[in-house]
């Protein structure tokens, strides 16, 4: 595809666990945020992805009442919990989309910045467009002592340019994922993804972004179970990652 060429189908997809507090809202945002695009004329249709991760609160139900009265929504189901990585791997199998947005359910940003990051990925031909936040100071000074050691962890094991690799705001072309397809269940997938994408020879650019931390519910993604696994995902698939040469023209 023309990097220039016109959107033809936007995806955007959540990953959710029990986010009852969040769904609709997220949903609705992106609704908003996507009609207008289509009435700009920078995209000529979307669709609206829910991956629920086996949720024990309301999320199933109000996902699924949302995509039954809108058939630009849809839902899919895990049956049993698969954690970030499995949810966006779901995500980007099931997507239809020939550019791809994957965020949380929490909204970290404006969803006006969609526009912006599409029009990034046209004017500078880009593969992929990678947020950063402006300013982290809202989540707290351990997460951001922890996202601070692990994106140098990343930088000097894998020697990436993004910054904030784990921030969930990846707008995506379609064969990018064809070409990286990210194999992490757990949530250094984010990681993965960018690392694969810029080892195969893709071109990345990076913008920033104003951040609005989660205000309700709770974040799993600085436990020490999430940062084992994490780290334990980055050992085993270190030597993989280092043998990737550059395929994209």
């Amino acid at each position: 595809m023309n990097a220039s060429a016109k959107v033809e189908l936007l995806s955007v997809f959540f990953p959710m666990w029990n986010e009852e507090d969040y769904v609709e809202r997220a949903v609705r945002a992106a609704e908003d945020e996507c009609q207008r695009l289509v009435d700009l004329g920078e995209i000529a249709a979307y669709e609206i992805l829910i991956v629920d991760d086996c949720s024990t609160d309301r999320t199933p139900e109000i996902a699924d009442a949302l995509a039954a009265a809108d058939p630009r929504i849809r839902v899919v189901h895990h049956p049993v919990n698969r954690g970030l990585g499995g949810s966006i791997k779901t995500g980007f199998a099931s997507v239809r989309g020939d550019v791809v947005l994957y965020t949380d359910a929490d909204l970290p940003f404006e969803m006006l910045e969609l526009g912006r990051a599409l029009r990034v990925l046209r004017h500078y031909e880009a593969d992929m467009v990678s947020a950063y936040r402006f300013d982290r100071t809202g989540e707290g000074p351990r997460r951001a002592v922890y996202s601070f050691a692990y994106n140098t962890l990343v930088r000097l094991a894998f020697g990436t340019r993004v910054r904030d690799i784990n921030f969930a705001f990846k707008l995506v072309r379609r064969h990018v994922l064809d070409a990286a397809r990210p194999v992490s269940e757990g949530s250094f997938i984010d990681a993965e993804l960018v690392i694969r994408a810029q080892k195969l020879g893709f071109h990345i650019v990076q913008i920033g972004v104003d951040y609005f931390p989660r205000s309700r519910g709770v974040s799993t993604l600085s436990s020490l179970a999430v940062i084992r696994r994490m780290l334990r995902e980055m050992r085993q698939l270190r030597a993989e990652l280092a043998r990737l040469t550059p395929t994209a023209r």
